[in-house]
């Protein structure tokens, strides 16, 4: 009997949160949340819910996507993908910007339409579901009835019909599911709906209990559309609250979660999840895990093979890993050469850019160096790729002169704008070239360590991770690397110490700090490497 061959999770590994998935002409298109990183929701494509590639951007031009102003963990989230008679729609929130919105594309890597805005759905999440007798329907948290909450978090499940060919509801909302799985219970933040049906039944999974480590998924079902809901009395159908926290290699906060059946019948459910290196502590941000899905008495069910999410799952109808090209999932690096003359698509801008301030030409990328910074809600000259492993390494390597001490530019290893981030970066004082390292924190920015260097050419910058702590290295010329500072405080910047709902963020970054300027940065190499234990031993 030949092996099974399996898959590794997170499928998708790093800052990919709240998985959303749809099937077409035989290929399954998968969408995550970009909060305020532009462009927003990328969009992925498998034909064996295995092998994964990213094909585009939904929202890739600055008209679709206003994110001035909004702090990193506000801007888009929890996006929703559906596809229904040739058309593919993705449903989505703007918080602190003008909500929820559709779009659509006749080719699911785009381009998409520009945003129409729903604005008689108040609240989050939305979900479009197509019924067989042509019906289209919008579901999305919202407000308890009356907006009266009961309790802290106390939300409410409503939906809408929806006329597909206007793009706008119809008639009056109703409210599916009122708390969660028992209102008695006072279950918190009930959110990420989505629909589907089999059997005759419809079934309405969400996500409960916040997106930390009380998060779960639940399943209720009903004969009509509009309710009533029943709760399954086996609910919730993946969570990991109840497991030890000392437990070895966890996946934590695991929920909202979307489920896809294959041509073959099997059934299987993306979620977010996250995996902490000590405690609750984790860089590496929410990412998108896989488990089969199995039916029990006409209820859904995530078979994990017992309590705990695994790392590995065989793989839908034993298809092969191809481990290629540029990957998402176990240990994998990557080198940027910028041979092309755009940008690939998992590269990341802190807000929308309303100009370009880069040029990218023979092999090499060069960037302005301009006034505004990473500690301000504007579009900084910043172009990240998330950290995708709590352990591994990113190396740079940048031509940069300056005789200004507010001019520099480098590596960042950065959380959020509330002063989140490690900075790299060369610079000048004294009219003396230097190397700097910066912590900024919520009330200042400290330099840890200066040095002067002496290359007038290029300059390597190297961030080795190691889960709790971060080594920072440079090596000038041809030299070899020399260690600047070892076990840098990694919690600093992880999600639990600064909040919100992204993950780490390395950039190449240049800044003048509120002046004007005519220099910039060239970077001719961007390299990653992951090296994470759990990959290593099973191999």
């Amino acid at each position: 009997m030949p092996a099974q061959n399996t898959y590794n999770n997170p499928i998708l590994a790093g800052f990919y949160p709240d998985p959303s998935i749809c099937k077409a002409d035989g290929s399954y298109y998968m969408v995550n949340s970009t909060f305020a990183y532009f462009p927003g929701i990328p969009i992925f494509k498998s034909d064996d819910l295995v092998n994964w590639k990213q094909i585009g951007n939904v929202l890739d031009r600055p008209e679709q996507l206003d994110l001035d102003k909004l702090e990193v963990s506000r801007g888009v989230f929890a996006p929703a993908i559906r596809y229904h008679k040739g058309m593919y729609y993705v449903t989505c929130t703007i918080v602190g910007g003008k909500n929820n919105f559709i779009v659509s594309s006749a080719k699911p890597e785009g381009p998409w339409s520009n945003p129409v805005w729903i604005p008689e759905v108040e609240g989050i999440d939305p979900s479009m579901f197509f019924d067989t007798d042509g019906k289209a329907y919008i579901i999305y948290n919202s407000n308890p009835p009356e907006n009266k909450s009961l309790y802290d978090g106390h939300r409410t499940i409503k939906i809408y019909e929806f006329d597909i060919h206007n793009l706008k509801v119809e008639g009056e909302e109703k409210i599916l599911i009122n708390g969660g799985t028992g209102i008695s219970k006072e279950p918190i933040w009930i959110e990420g709906p989505h629909i589907f049906k089999k059997n005759g039944y419809y079934y309405l999974i969400a996500a409960e209990g916040g997106t930390a480590e009380e998060h779960s998924e639940v399943v209720f079902r009903s004969k009509n559309i509009l309710g009533p809901y029943k709760s399954y009395d086996k609910n919730p159908i993946l969570t990991q609250r109840h497991l030890s926290e000392d437990r070895k290699s966890p996946i934590t906060s695991t929920g909202h979660a979307d489920f896809i059946e294959t041509d073959t019948g099997e059934w299987y459910g993306v979620f977010l999840g996250c995996r902490p290196y000590e405690e609750n502590y984790f860089n590496t941000g929410r990412e998108t895990f896989m488990a089969p899905v199995k039916w029990e008495n006409d209820w859904p069910t995530f078979d994990l093979g017992g309590d705990f999410v695994k790392y590995n799952y065989t793989t839908p109808s034993n298809v092969i890993n191809e481990s290629k090209g540029f990957q998402y999932s176990g240990n994998f690096s990557f080198k940027e050469n910028f041979d092309r003359l755009d940008l690939g698509h998992n590269w990341l801008f802190l807000r929308t850019p309303k100009e370009k301030w880069f040029e990218i030409k023979k092999g090499l990328i060069e960037i302005e160096t301009r006034p505004e910074s990473c500690s301000e809600k504007g579009n900084p000259s910043f172009l990240g790729h998330r950290q995708q492993h709590s352990k591994g390494s990113v190396t740079v390597r940048m031509k940069f002169t300056t005789e200004k001490e507010n001019e520099k530019s480098g590596l960042v290893v950065f959380q959020n704008e509330s002063h989140y981030y490690y900075y790299l970066c060369k610079s000048v004082k004294n009219k003396i070239p230097i190397l700097q390292l910066f912590r900024s924190s919520e009330t200042t920015i400290t330099e840890i360590v200066s040095m002067p260097i002496f290359s007038k050419n290029y300059l390597k910058l190297k961030v080795i991770a190691n889960n709790d702590g971060y080594d920072f290295l440079y090596a000038e010329d041809q030299e070899d690397w020399k260690l600047l500072k070892s076990g840098i405080d990694a919690k600093f910047v992880s999600t639990k110490e600064a909040g919100g709902f992204v993950g780490t963020i390395y950039g190449m970054y240049t800044t003048s700090l509120g002046h004007k300027s005519n220099n910039s940065a060239v970077f001719d190499w961007f390299e990653y490497k992951g090296n994470d234990d759990i990959y290593i031993k099973e191999k």
